[in-house]
């Protein structure tokens, strides 16, 4: 509750297409640490990064030599006029006109998008179905902050059930918040400035997506409940054939069939442990949603259907 009114706030921006969130340095350090091994040699593109704004940038220009980076390169886009590339090579930086505004989706960022080897980036948030797509399609390793509420739409669930994108290290009440230009209101209980004098918005459902591998992902939940002889605990879905599991820490270790959980499970999401089947997220049926879960004739929260792969063993052993 305490930040309904950030998250209110940050929702009505996304609809009007109001992009213009950019992330803290303290949240950038927190999560990237963690990926140090993925950068040597490497071509860093943030592609959605002014670098007078861009904290994306700083970090990777003042960490060049520590990461061993081969090149940075960051665009953004400029409605009025043509943009610029900024460029870094072993300590230089060239600055280079772009013909073009640069959309991440223009052909000239594009063609640098192809040179890339990871990309890095707070891209916007209405355009992240696309932006993904784009990344996916040329094959791309990537690092980039999104709304925790694009799990359960269909073309990114559906890349996360294949394994093809997954939760960073960082998410949700672990971010700080995001630095909004000085002509965007602040309200919500949690909006504030800080020592900088950056005007900052919080929000408890971001969080980086990626498909560079951490030790966070080989983490094995722990199970310690049976289903057997808690049956009551565990109602079955008046619409769909599968348990209901109202915590994932309170996922049975024996049970064999399909179990719906909570969309926080993506955080412990281990695809050694645990298969995705599908979701209970929106009205609309298709091959990877069922429709909302019913209990008892009573509609609950979204989840997502998974299948233990140790068919229940790991415990009894």
């Amino acid at each position: 509750m305490a930040r309904k009114g950030s998250i209110k706030y940050l929702q009505k921006a996304k609809s009007e297409k109001n992009d213009e969130f950019y992330t803290t340095l303290s949240d950038i350090e927190r999560e990237l640490g963690h990926y140090k091994k993925h950068f040597k040699n490497k071509v860093v593109f943030c592609n959605c990064d002014d670098p007078e704004e861009s904290n994306f940038w700083k970090y990777f220009s003042l960490n060049f030599k520590y990461l061993g980076l081969k090149k940075l390169i960051a665009t953004h886009f400029q409605s009025k006029k043509p943009s610029y590339r900024l460029e870094k090579t072993n300590g230089d930086t060239k600055k280079t006109p772009l013909k073009q505004n640069g959309d991440f989706r223009s052909p000239e960022c594009i063609e640098l998008l192809k040179q890339a080897d990871v990309v890095v980036t707070n891209p916007p948030f209405s355009l992240f179905r696309e932006y993904v797509g784009q990344l996916i399609k040329y094959n791309k390793k990537f690092l980039i902050v999104g709304n925790w509420n694009v799990i359960s739409y269909k073309e990114i669930f559906k890349l996360i059930k294949e394994n093809k994108i997954w939760i960073g290290i960082n998410n949700n009440r672990n971010f700080s918040g995001f630095i909004v230009p000085k002509h965007y209101s602040l309200h919500g209980t949690e909006a504030r400035i800080d020592e900088d004098g950056n005007r900052i918005v919080s929000s408890n459902n971001t969080c980086w997506f990626t498909n560079l591998d951490v030790v966070k992902r080989h983490e094995e939940l722990i199970l310690y409940k049976t289903y057997k002889g808690h049956e009551d605990e565990y109602p079955k879905y008046d619409n769909y054939d599968a348990i209901n599991v109202n915590v994932t820490k309170d996922i049975p270790c024996d049970y064999r069939g399909v179990m719906g959980v909570p969309i926080t499970f993506i955080d412990k999401y281990n695809p050694n442990q645990f298969e995705i089947v599908g979701q209970m997220a929106t009205t609309k049926v298709d091959e990877f949603n069922h429709g909302y879960p019913y209990v008892n004739g009573k509609k609950i929260y979204a989840r997502i259907l998974i299948k233990n792969k140790n068919n229940g063993k790991e415990n009894f052993e």
